[in-house]
């Protein structure tokens, strides 16, 4: 369902609170669209957002988010996650960090993160830590690849279970990819040429639909597979 800012969302069904994602307001009783997009509810209709194709990033909470780190102090450090405020990422945010045995990211690393804290009238925190667990579970510094940006649509396509395109280059090229919501993907793979095609084939997957998936990776199979 295609909507626009100012439509009014009738409140959906749901024995749960029903939470308002991104590109939408509450307004006293009613739910109002904040941004053009497609209308998306979640499958236990607890949580209802507007999905739209955009390159500002707003952040929200839990979302994985690529950041560089532009300025590090004794508590933590600065990070650029592409929205209108830089981040703040505590040193002792991560995995088995203490006040003794801090991370050491230099001005420039890339870390992947979650933003645990989002609030209109406050910057941004990250962490780099499973909420549930207390483990990194793939947070943190990412070393070697390379960081690449596109749409807020094709990253939200990439984390799709369902999208056939990471299942059909990885049956080609072994590779690792760390995908944020602020529109930065992360790859790497056995050579520098391997990374190139990887990214050449993962941004132009967004103008291709899921059925002509196969077609589409096959014309990247000889890039993936020649060894120089």
């Amino acid at each position: 369902m295609v909507v626009l800012p100012g439509d009014i969302v009738p409140i959906p069904e749901s024995e749960q609170t029903v939470r308002v994602g991104p590109g939408l307001r509450q307004d006293v009783a009613n739910i109002v669209v904040a941004k053009a997009g497609i209308l998306k509810q979640s499958v236990t209709g607890d949580r209802v957002w507007v999905e739209g194709n955009q390159r500002r990033y707003v952040p929200q909470l839990n979302e994985s988010v690529i950041g560089i780190v532009t300025a590090k102090h004794v508590e933590g450090f600065r990070v650029d996650i592409g929205g209108a405020h830089p981040a703040t990422l505590g040193a002792l945010a991560f995995e088995g960090a203490t006040k003794r045995n801090k991370p050491n990211l230099e001005i420039g690393a890339l870390v992947f993160a979650r933003v645990c804290l989002a609030n209109k009238d406050m910057d941004p925190e990250l962490d780099c830590v499973n909420p549930s667990n207390g483990k990194a579970d793939g947070f943190g510094e990412v070393k070697g690849g390379f960081m690449f940006k596109c749409s807020l649509g094709l990253c939200r396509s990439l984390l799709d279970p369902k999208n056939p395109f990471l299942q059909h280059l990885g049956a080609i090229c072994p590779f690792e990819m760390a995908v944020g919501m602020n529109g930065r993907v992360w790859v790497d793979a056995g050579t520098p040429k391997q990374i190139i095609v990887l990214v050449k084939a993962l941004l132009g997957s967004e103008a291709v639909p899921y059925s002509k998936a196969r077609t589409y990776v096959k014309e990247f199979k000889s890039d993936l597979t020649s060894v120089e």
